[in-house]
């Protein structure tokens, strides 16, 4: 059978595996029935299976469930917070001693995952092969009700341990324990479906590891070979599925926007300073001016344009519950099959202040790895590609009864630019 990362389960009591829908949703229970092996469990943070003999004689646990209720945080039950952003393959996750004075090493789930992790880091292969894969769940409120509807949230091994001192509020005392940071396994290549069958035939006696990884997702399996230092390859990320590949960036070879994006290359190839004045232009459609959130300011002037080719702004609400938002935008006439460079991304964002919002304007593309950094570190910027110039000034040419071609077009941007050369500091857009 097969689950979803974010499928929400049904965990009933007393327990019931006949049925495979419950109250609307699939089954723990069903799923995870097996004839070889006692009931899988969620009654705890960390619920270790039982170990079992695999056909070669060894002792293998097959598998670890963690299990995170964050309706229960800052409580004497769980006096933390675990951190879950499986978007980003990542999981920060307390273990299970919260006694004063106690080796956090005997807890019985931290004792579990200190050998899981021991496992998981050696440079034996035949040894790492013996790691349980740790399977997460975090506690979802249905219907006003917080107990019984774990959420599946992907399969890992651990990455780092830490010992740390925490504090109990409820109870005003401190105890050791220890963090787990776990890294999320990507499952792209399942088309981010997970094989529950997988699990359950680890879990029969006398089984086989090669037959059963056979069966595992295929980051596990590459996993096993190459070991902790392709942990960071493997993570899960969310991002990859919103990358916009370079084709899609690029106009087809041949086509009327290809054509446009050479042409306008060529007329700034001599004069590139004079292509911010088309970006100013291109920024404010894509920004979107028919709503009317976006204001032009003006264009610097290179010699102290302290990083930023124009300036502008975003006016979101209005009267009293108004907010401006300044607009620092990059301009970049580059060649049209190198992506633009990361450092450029890099430098915009830096001078980015709070509230501002960047915007990056290239006859160019942006690479994978560049996109990514954007998505994942969260940056305020807009980026807009080399079709996507195209396109905007095919467009303009085309609702204008000015310009009869292209070239017309650019002349007059080349025209313009001149008059909107400014040298003044960011901050005062807000008076305009």
């Amino acid at each position: 059978m097969e689950i979803q990362i974010g499928d929400v389960l049904r965990y009933k009591k007393p327990v019931t595996a006949e049925n495979m829908i419950e109250d609307g949703y699939l089954n723990f229970h069903f799923l995870t029935q097996s004839l070889d092996a006692k009931n899988l469990q969620l009654e705890k943070g960390i619920n270790a299976s039982a170990k079992i003999k695999t056909d070669s004689g060894e002792l293998v646990r097959p598998a670890i469930l963690i299990s995170s209720s964050p309706n229960k945080k800052g409580s004497s039950e769980t006096p933390w917070e675990d951190f879950y952003d499986v978007d980003n393959g990542h999981i920060r996750y307390f273990g299970d001693n919260k006694e004063p004075g106690k080796d956090p090493a005997t807890a019985p789930g931290n004792k579990a995952l200190l050998e899981a992790f021991r496992l998981a880091h050696s440079h034996c292969p035949l040894e790492r092969s013996l790691t349980p894969p740790i399977l997460f769940f975090r506690r979802v409120v249905i219907n006003g009700v917080a107990k019984g509807y774990p959420q599946f949230q992907g399969l890992g091994v651990i990455n780092s341990v830490e010992l740390v001192t925490q504090w109990d509020n409820k109870l005003g005392r401190t105890f050791t324990n220890y963090a787990f940071d776990f890294t999320v396994f990507c499952i792209a290549s399942e088309h981010e479906k997970f094989e529950w069958d997988w699990i359950n035939s680890r879990r029969k006696k006398a089984f086989s590891l090669d037959i059963t990884n056979q069966a595992a997702p295929k980051s596990w399996r590459r996993w096993l070979k190459e070991g902790s230092n392709s942990l960071n390859k493997l993570r899960r990320r969310v991002s990859k599925l919103r990358l916009e590949k370079a084709a899609n960036q690029k106009p087809i070879s041949g086509s009327e926007a290809d054509k446009i994006l050479n042409e306008i290359y060529s007329f700034y190839a001599e004069k590139k300073h004079s292509f911010e004045a088309l970006a100013e232009v291109v920024a404010e459609r894509v920004i979107d001016r028919d709503l009317g959130v976006y204001q032009k300011g003006w264009v610097t002037q290179g010699s102290s344009d302290g990083g930023a080719d124009f300036i502008g702004k975003v006016t979101l609400g209005s009267g009293f519950s108004k907010v401006e938002l300044i607009v620092l935008g990059q301009a970049k006439c580059e060649s049209l099959n190198v992506p633009t460079g990361g450092n450029h991304i890099a430098r915009t964002v830096a001078r980015l202040k709070r509230g501002w919002l960047g915007v990056y304007v290239t006859t160019s593309y942006f690479s994978d790895s560049v996109q990514r950094e954007v998505i994942e570190d969260k940056y305020p910027i807009i980026l807009i590609h080399g079709l996507r110039v195209a396109e905007e000034v095919a467009k303009m040419v085309y609702e204008s009864d000015l310009y009869s071609n292209v070239h017309e077009f650019l002349i007059a941007m080349d025209t313009v630019y001149p008059s909107r050369l400014k040298q003044r500091q960011a901050e005062e857009v807000l008076n305009i």
